[in-house]
């Protein structure tokens, strides 16, 4: 099974695909990190039976999170157990930073962007292709001919290391002056059609009256919210709020989110602790 399906996420109208993956990564951000711990396999069955999750998917998502360095393997007798991995934490804390405390909604840029250049030859195109999607994933856009920009002070440091791009690549911090079309630049380097149809289909499933949506519980209804919010902010660059159309439907989103996660959180957490099962991990010898 690829994907949650159960009948009450149905009834709630067309959501975005949240893998497996993604809804695992919600619950090791909410409920593993910072905790030492390994959780029992069989807990995570049973959280993912919540979202209409199948145990086959889930076991292929535990092999495939170890393979990929994003899951640590333990064993305790013929039971087994998951924890995180260096590379998860560091997944897992980008999100939390990105959800809940910087947000959707840029509303402190001081008008100054980043904007880098490269130039590499054509047989990099490895490279290019690696470079690019570092960039998206930072929140650039593309300007076009090899120039990007992104509506803050970014560090480019760690986004093009292991690159090999000393010399191909060249990094400023500017401001935009007359004749510069603004709100044009911004429309032709980033999707904002795109972008607005993703919180306004937030909105059509969660900014309604009553439990949001029909669900088994809000263990199930909490988990699915905050990974499709954090699928939507993962692509979101936080455009400077006031460059944006007037009506830009992430600022109502993030109301939405953050009263829904007062509804949610504190029993969502308390059947999360009937549920989960775990040992705890020592921490690393620090004797050589």
């Amino acid at each position: 099974m690829s994907e949650p399906s159960p009948a009450w996420r149905e009834a709630a109208g067309p959501s975005p695909r949240l893998r497996p993956q993604s809804l695992m990564l919600t619950v090791l951000g909410n409920y593993v990190l910072g905790r030492d711990i390994a959780v029992f396999s069989g807990s995570f069955i049973g959280l993912f039976g919540r979202l209409g999750v199948g145990e086959h998917a889930v076991r292929s998502t535990l092999t495939r999170m170890v393979s990929r360095d994003l899951l640590s393997r333990h064993r305790r007798g013929r039971r087994m157990y998951f924890g995180l991995t260096p590379r998860s934490e560091e997944i897992l804390v980008d999100g939390e930073r990105r959800v809940w405390r910087y947000g959707a909604v840029n509303t402190d840029w001081d008008g100054r962007w980043t904007v880098l250049a490269f130039s590499m030859p054509e047989s990099w195109q490895r490279v290019r292709h690696d470079l690019r999607s570092r960039l998206t994933w930072a929140g650039f856009g593309s300007l076009g001919n090899g120039m990007w920009i992104a509506p803050s002070r970014v560090d480019i440091a760690p986004i093009v290391a292991g690159l090999g791009l000393n010399g191909h690549v060249k990094v400023f911090s500017a401001t935009a002056e007359a004749p510069t079309d603004v709100a044009g630049m911004i429309r032709g380097a980033y999707d904002l059609d795109a972008l607005a149809a993703g919180y306004r289909a937030f909105l059509d499933r969660w900014d309604r009256p009553g439990p949001i949506p029909e669900g088994p519980d809000d263990l199930a209804r909490y988990l699915w919210m905050t990974t499709e919010w954090l699928q939507l902010v993962r692509t979101d660059p936080r455009l400077p709020v006031e460059r944006l159309p007037g009506d830009w439907p992430a600022v109502r989103g993030q109301e939405v989110l953050m009263r829904l996660r007062t509804r949610y959180e504190d029993r969502a957490r308390g059947l999360a602790d009937q549920t989960i099962e775990f040992i705890p991990l020592s921490p690393p010898s620090a004797s050589g």
